[in-house]
């Protein structure tokens, strides 16, 4: 029992690293196919976009619910591995590599919302520390491709897919393995279309659910953008010399630790306190963005990085695990699934709009836009009845 919760991270941490593996060799595939900085947008919204299909197909199905997770989640990393390994076949062009990313994005909908159900079934006691680890090991895959482009960058950007695929094919094998499914799965559940649906009947599921859209309005565009932050900071102060991909994986990683941290925190001051303190935090980030962004010294624009990257991952295990404490218990999996599906439909929006109207004249204060979000989460956590 003690080893499940780590191995069930550590599949997490390596499969979820597929996520933003275009995006950390963008500017490599940029520069070999001549495309437009705007490609890199389309590169995350594709996807984003495969996840969203992937988790309403899922949530329909009652994918997680109907079938063994753990087997799930075993076929999605392999079938994820090998698409995203496709993309170093030779002659790939630009829009062969977005429909790839958007297949890749489709299986990662079996990966990171089952992952989040396979705990939930092992831990119903203890769930926000268990999801706060959980959602770490999310944080950190999504950061380590940045990583491996860094210690990798005398390497073509091909090394850096290969390698993330076979880090998902072993996260994979070591998930059909070493976890059997939990012992509070409710195995055999028929399917119901319209089950998926059911959840939102219940006052303090919406709450929860609504809190969690708030934030993902927020979170991915943040991550997306934090390469062209600090690229448009060496830009603007040439003797800066910032090693970007090191800085994006630091900035993003650090808030793994903010994850588990929540968890921690929340066992003794309550889930929704810390969801909505983290949420609030998080809010003053995207409002005092122009303050820092692109004045003072190098520290400290990492140092307001650093804390908007703590902020605005913290808060996140804590909405999955409000929504799967008010979900229907047969049907917990199926709502995972369809939350986690509009949360990252919000995130296709939010980065489109910045990157429809940024320009840059207006880069220092266009990312105040993200405050829309939280706002809205916290009316949403603060205008109900306790969840």
């Amino acid at each position: 029992m003690k080893r499940i919760l780590p191995v069930i991270v550590l599949s997490q941490f390596f499969c979820t690293s597929l996520w933003f593996a275009g995006n950390a060799v963008m500017g490599d595939i940029a520069k070999q196919l001549q495309l437009e900085p705007s490609y890199l947008a389309y590169l995350t919204s594709a996807v984003q976009l495969g996840f969203i299909t992937g988790t309403l197909v899922f949530a329909i199905l009652g994918i997680a619910d109907r079938f063994s997770p753990v087997r799930v989640f075993f076929t999605c990393a392999l079938t994820a591995a090998a698409v995203n390994a496709l993309a170093c076949l030779p002659g790939t062009d630009a829009a062969m590599i977005l429909v790839l990313r958007y297949t890749t994005g489709f299986f990662l909908a079996g990966i990171y919302p089952v992952g989040m159900k396979i705990a939930s079934d092992h831990y119903p006691q203890g769930l926000g520390k268990a999801l706060g680890f959980l959602v770490g090991a999310l944080v950190l895959g999504t950061a380590l491709p940045h990583l491996l482009k860094s210690l990798m960058a005398t390497l073509p950007w091909r090394y850096v897919i290969l390698s993330t695929s076979i880090l998902a094919a072993l996260g994979g094998c070591a998930m059909i393995l070493l976890v059997p499914d939990g012992p509070e799965r409710k195995p055999g559940v028929a399917l119901n279309p319209a089950a998926f649906l059911q959840s939102f009947g219940n006052r303090q599921f919406r709450a929860a659910a609504f809190g969690y859209f708030g934030h993902m309005w927020e979170l991915y565009a943040f991550w997306a953008f934090i390469p062209m932050i600090l690229n448009a900071y060496n830009a603007r102060f040439t003797t800066a010399d910032l090693n970007v991909p090191l800085l994006s994986f630091l900035i993003i990683g650090v808030g793994a630790l903010a994850c588990a941290g929540s968890g921690i925190i929340s066992k003794h001051m309550g889930v929704k306190n810390v969801a909505t303190v983290a949420l609030t935090i998080s809010c003053a980030c995207c409002l005092v963005s122009p303050l820092f962004l692109f004045a003072g010294p190098t520290w400290i624009l990492i140092s307001f990085l650093l804390i908007w990257s703590i902020a605005v991952i913290a808060d996140s295990p804590l909405f999955s695990t409000l929504v799967a404490q008010n979900a229907d218990q047969q049907s917990k999996g199926t709502a995972l699934t369809i939350v986690n599906c509009i949360g990252f439909a919000i995130t296709i929006v939010s980065i489109q709009l910045i990157t429809a109207f940024r320009t840059a004249e207006n880069a220092r204060y266009i990312y105040m836009i993200l405050a829309i979000g939280p706002v809205l989460g916290l009316v949403a956590l603060t205008g109900k009845k306790k969840v």
